[in-house]
This record gives C-alpha cells, structure tokens and sequence, in this order.
C-alpha cells in the first residue's frame, strides 16, 4: 500500500510533461503524503497513519478522526482504518448516554 492516502485512497496519477516543443515525456504526479499520529477520542488511542495534506485538511474541518471516519465511505479507507472505524462505531455504541 504504498503511496496511497488511507483516509482519501488518492494515488499516484500518470501524464505527460510538454516542453515548448510540444515533446511528450511520460511523468508520475504523487500525492503529497505525511505519515502523521493522530489520536481517536472514543477509544483513547493514537493511530499512525500516512495521509495526504488534502485529507488531513479535511480531517481537521470535519472535527478530528472519528468524526472523519463515521462519514466516510468504506471504499476510500484502507483495511486498517475499516478495522479503526468499526471499533470506533462499537465504542460509541458502549458509551453511557450523557443527559
């Protein structure tokens, strides 16, 4: 899995570089990957994933790892981060209800 965000699935792309003579030059366009810690509020744990900076932008306005994972979408996350967002959705569900 190597490459590839596991919050987005953003992978490599492939194009063409063109210079001014219009010759064509296969090229990779990678995703801009940082291998971060982040911590998990309802199991009180840090998780050390490699996310892109777009993804960790976006985990950071929807509120933070769990709440990214709860509104994700299976097929983007990688198999870690499934097995991270079931035990995420059982802990929830064992929490005492707050009044």
């Amino acid at each position: 899995m190597s490459r590839t965000c596991e919050l987005s699935g953003k992978k490599p792309m492939s194009g063409q570089l063109r210079s001014h003579a219009e010759n064509k030059t296969k090229r990779t366009f990678r995703p801009n990957l940082c291998s971060v810690t982040l911590i998990s509020d309802a199991l009180k744990r840090k998780v050390r994933v490699k996310v892109s900076a777009h993804a960790l932008r976006s985990l950071e306005h929807r509120g933070g790892l769990d709440a990214y994972l709860l509104e994700a979408g299976d097929g983007r996350l990688s198999a870690r981060l499934q097995r991270l967002k079931r035990d995420i959705v059982k802990a929830r569900a064992e929490q005492p209800v707050a009044v």
